[in-house]
């Protein structure tokens, strides 16, 4: 999962472009990059780390401009080296930059055509990198040395043709403009703004409207799947749908997860659709265990807090903060390496006793992926003295991978792939488990914007929504995913940086 922002001002962005990526820093926190651009020429800085890390005083004065694009980072597909920190750059043709948020489903296909038929050199594993050479590439072949709005437009129209999988983009024009994009499913989101000022008015992309609010810019909408935004430097703003065919089927796992719940995503409340879910769960609660003995609700921190909330309303049940949260230490089922990920829940939670000595508690979490945070959990909750630790997910069990910009491992190291809801209780240590059930997930969510039909929940349902992702396909992902792969990616990254 990534975090895009693009701006186009009558003053500097280089402070804002900053300001709108710690905003979106919980959508990446493994590389952070800014380019502006002034009198044509692009001035970039990118790395690993953390925003607060990769920029020094001297670093942003040296981001001079009125428009600019920005991106954080966890990686996906390829290696977490800094060559694939965004965002990426080509010189030709006009001097593009790319930051991407989401995954190509085609991109090894669409890297051998680069080189053979476009005779272009892509240098990284990244699949951004591809996505930027591809538009770059639609733009050349129109073979015009002026560029028009138009132009621009009808090479994402292009882009569509080729490209497969969930992708939104902000683009940089050296001295034209900046332009955001979606794939024609809408899988992950983007949206833009303005800010009306005494010099005439000023747009903002980025991938939720949190970071437009911060920034004192009112959302005008989503970009619509298969939708092109174009910002001249100028300040005009131009749209237009560019696929020939949308459906659109945002992720769902961005209500349940990664997205703030200050935003507002496809016109859903992500904190509204939080609350339903928690409303949802109880009811199944209520239904299939009519006599529990739950003494207190304690939710997860922090994602799980507004459902939990709900949750706890509806079942008559305290509600309490049992888990006290470091908030400098990074999420764990991102980071690489099991391992690190068993160190870092120790490190990021700890307990208070009192909340838990001699009670049955419910313990509710946003989802359950890998396991290692639930089964560390629970047994905090025990050794602080809970009687009995039952377990709820705000979500179903995730069975299968995410291939469409989340990071999840591969299949076999899912806690509930090919597993029953007893057996996930059993291996987590919990004394009881209840997941909600998809069909919940879907009403808590929907229920915001009744306009969109249906969800991408391929990591529940191994239903994926491109209609190209089959057993070869997730095999063959599962070899860049797994954990062992992971590693050896990053000893080389180790060595080659040495």
């Amino acid at each position: 999962m990534c975090g895009i922002a693009g701006i186009v001002s009558h003053q500097n962005v280089n402070q804002e472009l900053y300001d709108a990526l710690t905003v979106l820093q919980h959508r990446g926190q493994d590389a952070a990059g800014i380019v502006t651009c002034e009198n044509g020429r692009l001035y970039l800085r990118k790395d690993n780390g953390l925003t607060r890390d990769v920029f020094t005083d001297a670093q942003m004065i040296k981001l001079k401009g009125n428009m600019g694009i920005a991106h954080v980072r966890y990686p996906t597909a390829g290696c977490a080296s800094s060559e694939e920190a965004q965002p990426f750059y080509v010189n030709s043709p006009f001097g593009l930059t790319l930051a991407h948020n989401g995954n190509l489903t085609n991109a090894e296909e669409l890297k051998k055509a680069l080189f053979v038929e476009d005779q272009r050199h892509i240098n990284t594993d990244s699949d951004s990198e591809v996505l930027l050479n591809v538009f770059a590439h639609e733009l050349q072949t129109l073979g015009k040395l002026k560029l028009t709005v138009d132009d621009v437009f009808k090479a994402v129209a292009n882009v569509h043709r080729r490209c497969r999988g969930a992708y939104a983009v902000v683009v940089m024009i050296a001295g034209f403009g900046i332009l955001g994009f979606r794939d024609p499913h809408g899988i992950r989101p983007v949206v833009y703004g303005e800010r009306k000022t005494p010099r005439g008015p000023e747009f903002m992309i980025a991938s939720e409207s949190v970071a437009l609010d911060v920034l004192g810019f009112d959302l005008i909408r989503d970009i619509e799947p298969g939708e092109a935004v174009f910002i001249e430097e100028s300040g005009k703003l131009h749209t237009r749908q560019c696929a020939e065919k949308i459906d659109h089927c945002p992720c769902i796992f961005e209500y349940v997860y990664f997205a703030r719940p200050d935003s507002i995503i496809d016109n859903i409340s992500v904190y509204k659709a939080r609350l339903r879910m928690g409303e949802k769960l109880a009811e199944k609660i209520l239904r299939e265990w009519p006599d529990n003995d739950i003494d207190v609700v304690i939710p997860i921190p922090d994602t799980s807090r507004t459902a939990a909330l709900q949750l706890a309303y509806l079942l008559g049940v305290k509600f309490r903060e049992g888990f006290i949260k470091n908030r400098y230490i990074g999420r764990t089922f991102i980071m690489p390496g099991q391992k690190m990920r068993e160190k870092s829940v120790r490190q990021k939670l700890n307990a208070i006793g009192l909340e838990f000595e001699g009670k049955n508690v419910l313990l509710i979490d946003d989802s359950v992926v890998r396991g290692t945070t639930s089964a560390q959990i629970i047994q905090m909750a025990r050794d602080a003295g809970a009687a009995k630790v039952y377990f709820a997910s705000a979500a179903p069990p995730v069975r299968y991978p995410n291939v469409y910009g989340i990071d999840m491992p591969a299949a076999r190291e899912l806690i509930a792939h090919n597993r029953t809801e007893d057996e996930v209780c059993a291996a987590i240590g919990a004394d009881k488990m209840i997941y909600q059930d998809l069909d919940d997930l879907i009403e808590a969510v929907a229920r915001g914007n009744r306009q969109i039909k249906h969800f991408d929940t391929s990591c529940f349902s191994k239903i994926y929504v491109t209609g190209d992702v089959d057993d070869e396909y997730l095999e063959q992902t599962e070899s860049l995913r797994n954990d062992g792969a992971q590693m050896k990616r990053k000893i080389l990254d180790i060595i080659a940086e040495a």
